[in-house]
C-alpha cells in the first residue's frame, strides 16, 4: 500500500546550521502520526518542509507516491491547523469554514452542503450562523480542522494546536482530536513537545532530538522498549541515576551511582561491560512501596528512606523517598489501594524493584 506520506533523507540547512539530518519516514493512509520532541529539536523545519514552506537541502518529499519538491504549498494536497488557529473573527463559522472552497470557486449550493457535513462531523451541528468569539476554545479548535478538512487534503498537518489551551480542555482535546481524525479518515501528522499529548493520541510516533529521529514506534514501544537513554529519559517519567558497572553477568548489570548506592538493573541486549559508565532507568510505577522491609524480601533493588515530598493529584499521586543517608531522592507512584492515602513527608518507607524494571544504557544519552 502507497504511503499517504513518505520523506526519504529529508536535510534542511540554514547556512552551517543543520537543523533536519537524514531523517526518513512513512506515514501509511488514515494513521495519526506524531514527531515528538524538545524545542529546537528540527519538528517544526520538517513540518514547515512538507507544508512547502521550506525547501529541503537534500531529500525528497511523496504524498501518494508523487514528490511535492518545488511545488507551491497552495498546490499540495496537505493543509496545515497552526497552535494560532487564524479564525476570521469578521466572519461567521459557516464562513470561516467555507473559504477555502469559496477561493476555489465552488458553488455556494456545493459550500453549504459541505460546510454542514463537516459541522456534522465535529459535533457542533447547526453553529453556522454564530461568530468566532462566541465559540470555546475546544470549538474553536474543532471549527480550524473542520476549516481545513473541507478541502479534502491528503494529510492534515497540526502544529502544536493544543499549546495555547488550558489543561483542562487539553487533556480533553487529545480524545476529541483522535475522534476527529477517525471521523474523517484522513492521515493527521502531528508535531509536539508534550509526550502525553503523543501517547495518548498517537498510532506511531517518531522522537526527535538534535536534528534526527532517535526512534520511530508505537507508544508503547518507546514507553517500555526505549532504544536510547534520550528516549528512557524523554518519554515518561522516570528516575535516572548514573554509575560505574561493577559486574555483568548476561543481561543482569550491577551498577555503584556518583553517590554509592548499589543498583542492579538490565541491558536488554545493550553492549555494556564492566568499567563503564552507565545510565540506569527506573519508572516510578515498577516501584514498590511497603511498611515492612521484609514485604519486599524478593526484590533485588530495595531501600528504606523517608518521604521528602508528597505530590498529591488524586489517583497519579507520587511521593519523593529520599535515602537514610540522604544522598539519593527517588520517585514512586502509590498505589491505588488506599493503603498509603494517609502518607505524609517525614514518615518511614520501604522501597523495592525488580532489576529487570532498570532500563540501563552506557552514559552519555541526553
Amino acid at each position: 500500500m502507497t504511503p499517504d506520506l513518505e520523506c526519504s533523507a529529508l536535510t534542511k540547512r540554514f547556512g552551517d546550521t543543520t537543523a533536519v539530518e537524514n531523517v526518513s519516514f512513512q506515514v501509511p493512509p488514515g494513521s495519526f502520526f506524531s514527531i515528538l520532541g524538545p524545542s529546537g529539536c528540527g519538528k517544526t523545519t520538517i513540518m514547515r518542509m512538507i507544508a512547502g514552506f521550506l525547501e529541503p537541502s537534500e531529500g525528497d518529499i511523496r504524498i501518494k507516491g508523487k514528490s511535492v519538491l518545488n511545488v507551491a504549498p497552495n498546490k499540495r494536497p496537505v493543509n496545515m491547523v497552526f497552535q494560532h488557529l487564524a479564525l476570521f473573527p469578521m466572519m461567521n463559522i459557516a464562513e470561516n469554514i467555507g473559504y477555502g472552497l469559496r477561493r476555489q470557486g465552488m458553488d455556494k449550493t456545493q459550500i453549504g452542503r459541505k460546510v454542514d457535513e463537516a459541522l456534522d462531523r465535529i459535533g457542533l451541528p447547526g453553529i453556522g450562523s454564530r461568530k468566532v468569539d462566541e465559540l470555546s476554545g475546544g470549538q474553536k479548535q474543532r471549527v480550524a480542522i473542520a476549516r481545513c478538512m473541507v478541502l479534502e487534503p491528503d494529510v492534515l498537518l497540526l502544529d502544536e494546536p493544543l499549546g495555547a489551551l488550558d489543561l483542562k480542555l487539553r487533556e480533553r482535546m487529545k480524545v476529541e482530536l483522535k475522534s476527529l481524525q477517525a471521523a474523517f479518515d484522513t492521515t493527521f501528522v502531528y508535531i509536539t513537545h508534550d509526550q502525553s499529548e503523543a501517547l495518548v493520541m498517537s498510532d506511531n510516533i517518531a522522537v526527535m532530538n538534535n536534528g534526527q529521529f532517535e526512534q520511530m514506534g508505537s507508544g508503547q514501544d518507546l514507553y517500555y522498549r526505549p532504544e536510547s537513554a534520550f528516549v528512557a529519559g524523554f518519554v515518561g517519567d522516570t528516575n535516572r541515576w548514573q554509575g560505574k558497572v561493577t559486574r555483568k553477568e548476561g543481561d543482569a548489570i550491577e551498577l555503584v551511582t556518583e553517590n554509592g548506592l548499589t543498583l542492579r538493573g538490565a541491558t536488554h541486549g545493550r553492549d555494556l561491560s564492566d568499567g563503564q559508565q552507565a545510565d540506569v532507568f527506573v519508572r516510578p510505577e515498577a516501584i514498590r512501596i511497603a511498611h515492612d522491609a521484609a514485604d519486599l524480601a524478593h526484590f533485588d533493588n530495595r531501600i528504606s528512606g523517608r518521604v521528602t515530598s508528597l505530590l498529591f493529584n488524586g489517583a497519579a499521586s507520587r511521593i519523593l523517598v529520599g535515602s537514610e543517608d540522604g544522598r539519593e531522592e527517588i520517585e514512586v507512584n502509590l498505589p491505588q489501594s488506599g493503603e498509603f492515602s494517609s502518607i505524609a513527608k517525614g514518615d518511614a518507607v520501604h522501597i523495592g524493584w525488580a532489576s529487570d524494571q532498570g532500563n540501563c544504557f552506557k552514559a552519555g544519552g541526553n
